[in-house]
């Protein structure tokens, strides 16, 4: 059978439609700051004080600020605004409870949760990472998920979305044992190192899985425009 080259050119690959699109999905190094200096801040003051009420005030405190900073900046609220619901919730059940591990239970549910979700949905063949493909397609904007008529993709995103399953479950898996043990310091520490450098793990591991495959596009989808792996992060 005789093939274009020119055709060969222009189409891109099913790999190389989802690298596009996770890049443009996830968010940069600032974005990860954002996230984790809240927490950085209720373990310190609390390892200093002792005192449940004070190290979540220094951890609003702190989200305040770095609001005020992207106002002042005219940066995006979006991280902030996931740090100030994530202090929120983790202030209503530390000040329920009145113990300081409590602040991460919510953190560890989340995670299970997620993690449980993403293998249900490799199970059910409508992997978790098809729908972030799916959302940054604006052919698909009308049909959200036109993205499984293209069964290479979902092959694809099938592996994908096991990397996601389990970085969810190392999070789970560590972060359960020292709450338990009630070891406020060490869960601090590993938020902060199982969110953003456990991510960019899981996003390098993805992009070897993207780079090595060469899957047939089905479904038409606009050109993708690579993004340097610096830039691909949570």
């Amino acid at each position: 059978m005789v093939t274009d080259p020119a055709a060969d050119a222009v189409t891109p690959t099913v790999e190389a439609v989802i690298r596009h699109r996770l890049s443009t999905a996830l968010g940069g190094w600032r974005g990860s700051v954002e996230t984790a200096l809240p927490t950085i801040a209720f373990v310190v003051v609390w390892t200093w004080r002792h005192d449940v009420r004070t190290a979540l005030v220094a951890a609003a405190g702190v989200v305040v600020v770095l609001a005020l900073l992207c106002l002042v900046q005219r940066q995006s609220l979006r991280f902030v605004g996931s740090a100030a619901i994530a202090t929120a919730i983790a202030a209503f059940f530390a000040l329920r409870s009145g113990r300081a591990q409590d602040a991460f239970l919510p953190g560890i549910l989340t995670s299970a949760a997620w993690g449980v979700g993403a293998l249900l949905s490799v199970i059910a063949r409508w992997p978790l990472v098809g729908f972030m493909v799916g959302a940054g397609d604006p052919r698909l904007a009308e049909d959200p998920f036109g993205w499984r008529r293209d069964a290479g993709l979902v092959r694809v995103c099938q592996r994908l979305t096991l990397v996601l399953v389990a970085l969810y479950a190392v999070r789970v898996a560590l972060m359960l044992p020292m709450y338990l043990a009630g070891e406020v310091a060490m869960l601090g520490v590993a938020k902060v190192v199982l969110g953003w450098p456990l991510w960019l793990a899981a996003v390098a591991v993805m992009g070897a899985m993207l780079v090595r495959g060469q899957t047939p596009q089905q479904v038409p989808a606009p050109d993708p425009v690579d993004v340097a792996p610096d830039q691909a992060a949570r």
